[in-house]
Parts: structure tokens; C-alpha cells; sequence
């Protein structure tokens, strides 16, 4: 009967010629292929990740500039609305001024056809006419003119055989305009052609178109 010897531990049995190292199972160690592929996919995954946020970014940015144009869009509408609110309130404020001046450019204006617009009075009167013009005032109506119902406003009514067509044959109050606002209509006279009287004049025109061709022998015949 064999006796273990307390101290020793068997080991493998080794062929001759081999190291204890070749003993020991070695392990396997991945080839070069098998180790790019997994780092190529980690790559391509990674890239796929990075350009997915680029075109978020991309898309995020996009909406941000809409934004930023719309809003300053916006804000050119308000400031141009503004602005056009600004200059029709100080244009009605101008009008409200002047129509109330109005009567005194009346009283002035007869004051000069009666030949008291002198001295002192002569001098305020002239500025206050001056400030008026800068301020955008403008006369208008003039005898002679054709009646517009848009701009005058008709206080006597007449015939006339000398007027082919409504005429103001006299101004009984100038109007005044700021801009292209009326503010008050010139109050005029008005007269309109005689009746009959175009047709006695276009009587008149064929009676003396037919002595011409009488004293002239005639139309040529052929």
C-alpha cells in the first residue's frame, strides 16, 4: 500500500520535451479582424448618433430664424403703423387748428378788400397768414373754373350764354385744403349754359358751314 507524502501536490503529467507553460491551457486571443469590427460598428453607431443631433440642431436653428423673422416682421408693422397713426393725429390736429383760424383769414381777407388792412394790424395779419401757409394751409377757388361738387359748394345759381359748361362765376368764400384734405369747400356762384342754347348754336355753326359751300360753288361733283 502506497503512502501519500503530506506536502506535495500532483501535478500533470507533461510530455517530454514541453515546458510547464505548454501545459497550462491557453486563451484564445481574437484575430485582428474580429477585434475592427466591433470598434466599426461602436463608430458607425456613433457617427449615426452625431449626425441625428446635427439635424435636430439643424432643425431647432431653422425655427429659431423663422421666429426671429416673423418677430422682426412684426415689429416693422408696428413701428410703420405707428408712425402712420403718429402723422394722422398730428394732421387732424393741424386741420382742428386751422379750420378754427378760419374765420379770422376771412376777416382779414375782407378787412384787405376794404382797404383797412393797415399799420400794425396789416403786419399781424400777414404773419399769422404766413404761419398758416407753413403749417400746409392752401386757398383755393377761382372764377372761371369749373364747378366740382367735391371741392365747391354752390350758393346762387344762374344762366349764362357764354359758358359751355357749369362754371364758378364768382367766389363768395375761398376754400382751403391741407394736402389733399379738404377741410372746407369754396362757397361759389355758379352759372350754366343758357338753355337752347347749343342747339341755336349748332344751328347757327350748319347755316354758316352752308353759305361757305354756297359761295364756293358748291361740292365738287365727279
Amino acid at each position: 500500500m502506497t503512502e501519500e507524502t503530506p506536502g506535495f501536490d500532483e501535478k500533470p503529467d507533461v510530455p517530454s520535451g514541453a515546458t510547464p507553460d505548454d501545459a497550462e491551457p491557453q486563451a484564445a486571443t481574437p484575430s485582428t479582424e474580429e477585434a475592427a469590427a466591433p470598434a466599426g460598428d461602436a463608430s458607425a453607431a456613433q457617427l449615426a448618433g452625431l449626425t441625428a443631433q446635427l439635424d435636430q440642431v439643424r432643425t431647432a436653428l431653422g425655427e429659431r430664424t423663422m421666429d426671429l423673422q416673423r418677430l422682426q416682421a412684426e415689429y416693422q408693422n408696428y413701428r410703420r403703423r405707428v408712425e402712420r397713426d403718429r402723422i394722422a393725429v398730428k394732421e387732424i390736429a393741424i386741420a382742428n387748428l386751422l379750420t378754427e383760424l378760419l374765420p379770422v383769414l376771412d376777416n382779414i381777407a375782407r378787412a384787405r378788400d376794404h382797404g383797412e388792412l393797415v399799420g400794425g394790424f396789416k403786419s399781424v395779419a400777414e404773419s399769422l397768414e404766413t404761419v398758416a401757409a407753413k403749417m400746409g394751409l392752401q386757398q383755393f377757388g377761382k372764377e372761371g373754373e369749373p364747378f366740382d361738387p367735391m371741392i365747391h359748394e354752390a350758393l346762387m345759381h344762374s344762366y349764362a350764354p357764354d359758358v359751355t359748361e357749369t362754371t364758378c362765376v364768382a367766389i363768395l368764400q375761398p376754400g382751403y385744403r391741407i394736402g389733399e384734405r379738404t377741410i372746407r369747400p369754396a362757397r361759389v356762384a355758379v352759372a350754366e349754359p343758357q338753355p337752347g342754347a347749343q342747339t341755336v348754336k349748332a344751328d347757327s355753326q350748319d347755316s354758316a358751314e352752308a353759305a361757305d359751300d354756297k359761295e364756293s360753288g358748291g361740292p365738287d361733283e365727279g
